[in-house]
């Protein structure tokens, strides 16, 4: 089956180009026909704001669909499909997978390889990397989508079920795909980008508390992450990404940000972390091991949660 991200990623594709091709369109007389001036912000703003109430709305209602049809044919289909719908919305295995592939060709020496695996999952420029440069944009990464691929989707999972994480989901992909501060998207992305800030406000925190219990259980420097992240991740340009990136640096004894390049512009992002140590190979593995840490920690977080408030209850 093609995964439900995927099939996101395709309707957001399909919806964008539609909207924006009636968005390039005005009535004149009794037709309507493609405006002579260029898109005004205002209209495209709109257009984004349409987009982003169809998919985040539609992928809600779908996964509710799937739910209650499973559930007429029987409630243990309903539980199988809704335990399967929110692992897809989880990337804990693809993010260390991801890292993976990056790291063995860094190990290897074989940097043209590395290069070309860490193109595939960051937006920065990656043909005149180094070793270093790999290694730091790995590391970010993993830190950085701790939450919107792994305590955000079980945090809205734990709330709403399936349909909402799902929805979550769904916020994300379009922030991945329009959320850009570029001319194309400044206006038509707005609303992507200010509704994921929006959605990863709070888990973002809770990520923030669970990596520095996971960095005292895996006897790294605890103290360092809290005081880290406290002090470093509101230098971050993203609202809730420094939270978990600082903590990871703090924990790990690394400085993470530094000098990237997008599209062959340089960009100074942030320092985040003091460089007790150079970082190398073992520092991916740590952050990987943070990161099923994390996982494991809030699951049964949220799993104490839930049952104490089942024991309330009844």
């Amino acid at each position: 089956m093609p995964h439900p991200v995927i099939i996101i990623g395709k309707v957001i594709q399909a919806l964008e180009q539609l909207l924006r091709r009636v968005a390039f369109l005005e009535v004149r007389g009794s037709k309507l026909e493609p405006r002579t001036s260029n898109l005004e912000p205002r209209t495209s703003r709109r257009a984004g704001i349409v987009l982003v109430f169809l998919v985040v709305g539609g992928s809600y209602a779908v996964t509710l669909f799937i739910l209650k049809l499973l559930y007429f044919f029987h409630p243990w289909a309903a539980l199988g499909g809704e335990i399967w719908l929110i692992s897809t919305t989880i990337a804990t295995k693809g993010l260390a997978r991801a890292a993976y592939k990056v790291l063995i060709p860094l190990k290897q020496g074989d940097l043209a390889t590395a290069r070309l695996k860490i193109s595939q999952i960051v937006g920065r420029d990656t043909h005149n990397m180094d070793e270093k440069d790999i290694t730091r944009a790995t590391i970010e990464t993993v830190a950085e989508n701790i939450v919107d691929g792994v305590i955000s989707p079980l945090f809205y999972a734990c709330l709403g079920g399936a349909p909402l994480a799902m929805a979550y989901r769904a916020v994300n992909t379009l922030d991945s795909m329009v959320g850009y501060r570029n001319e194309k998207y400044y206006a038509f992305g707005w609303a992507a980008a200010r509704l994921d800030d929006l959605a990863n406000y709070l888990p973002s925190r809770l990520t923030g508390l669970v990596l520095v219990l996971a960095a005292w259980l895996s006897g790294y420097r605890a103290k360092e992450a809290w005081r880290i992240m406290r002090r470093d991740s509101r230098r971050h340009p993203s609202l809730n990404s420094g939270i978990p990136e600082a903590a990871v640096a703090g924990a790990l004894g690394i400085q993470l940000g530094g000098l990237n390049y997008y599209q062959g512009k340089p960009e100074e992002r942030a320092r985040l972390g003091d460089a007790a140590e150079p970082i190398i190979f073992r520092h991916v593995e740590q952050t990987i091991k943070l990161l099923y840490l994390s996982t494991g920690l809030f699951v049964i977080f949220i799993g104490l949660i839930y049952l104490g408030w089942h024991l309330m209850i009844f």
